[in-house]
């Protein structure tokens, strides 16, 4: 009915957990980048498939997957090993994959992020991402946070998974973003050199379209972290999240600032001046 792709380097602290909210699948494929821990002999245990690639960027990784694992059934859904599906969750994603009628070939959905042993609401908001799909009909496009290129029609799911974003802890979490503010940096250079922001996107009717381009326009602004902060904390009203809240947006604010100054350091590279 439904197959489940898990993307994983040394997971073995998170993958059990995962695999068990997928107890009700028969087709579970683990896409692992030769990690060096336990992360292979949990999801063999599990009864999970496990295809190993190198992993090189978030794009190519995932549409590698789309073409070359030859998955059970036609409908696919995607988890990260820090994330856990739901069983309210599950019940959605079944009837529609069980529905003959069902003309969308790929559905965006919401998630509940965890910190500091609770649900971040306001400050961390449950962001669309595509992870329904038929692998056939979606491509992924960016270095990291990829986007989707959907050939066909799209629709958004009610329900969502959970998300353990900190659960390897904070120096795993900095060194991590370490890695993706690098990546975003590249990203963000070729908005600015492409030159084709339109604000009319920003009023699309489409919610995944609006994220798309309020996130291009992020990469022009200036003053980005504090812009981050008062977006998070305010206007999303992170406050009421308590310390958790306060604490989750000083991290955007740290994480976008990474990623200013290594665009900085680009532009500066292209021009032939050293730090």
């Amino acid at each position: 009915m439904i197959s489940c792709l898990i993307l994983t380097l040394n997971e073995e602290r998170n993958l059990a957990a995962c695999l068990e909210s997928l107890r009700w699948c028969d087709d579970i494929v683990v896409l692992d980048s030769f990690s060096t821990d336990r992360t292979v002999e949990i999801a063999s245990a599990f009864g999970a498939r496990v295809v190993q690639r190198k992993f090189d960027n978030w794009a190519a990784h995932q549409n590698w997957a789309n073409t070359s694992i030859p998955f059970k059934h036609e409908w696919v859904f995607y988890l990260d090993a820090d994330e856990r599906m739901s069983d309210e969750l599950r019940k959605e994603i079944q009837a529609i994959a069980e529905n003959p009628n069902e003309v969308k070939v790929a559905f965006y959905c919401g998630r509940r992020n965890y910190f500091m042993g609770r649900w971040i609401k306001h400050a961390y908001p449950p962001s669309l991402i595509m992870r329904f799909f038929k692998p056939q009909k979606v491509r992924f496009d960016r270095l990291v946070n990829p986007v989707p290129v959907i050939d066909g029609s799209h629709g958004y799911l009610r329900e969502m998974f959970e998300h353990y974003n900190f659960s390897k802890g904070l120096s795993e979490w900095f060194g991590k973003h370490n890695n993706y503010s690098q990546l975003e940096a590249v990203e963000g250079m070729k908005v600015i050199r492409q030159r084709d922001f339109r604000l009319g996107t920003l009023l699309s009717r489409d919610r995944a379209s609006r994220r798309k381009a309020f996130k291009r326009l992020s990469s022009m602004l200036p003053c980005r972290p504090v812009w981050k902060f008062v977006y998070l904390y305010l206007l999303q009203r992170g406050f009421l999240d308590g310390r958790p809240g306060l604490r989750y947006c000083v991290l955007q604010c740290i994480y976008e600032y990474m990623i200013v100054v290594k665009m900085d350091e680009l532009a500066m590279s292209e021009k032939g001046v050293r730090l």
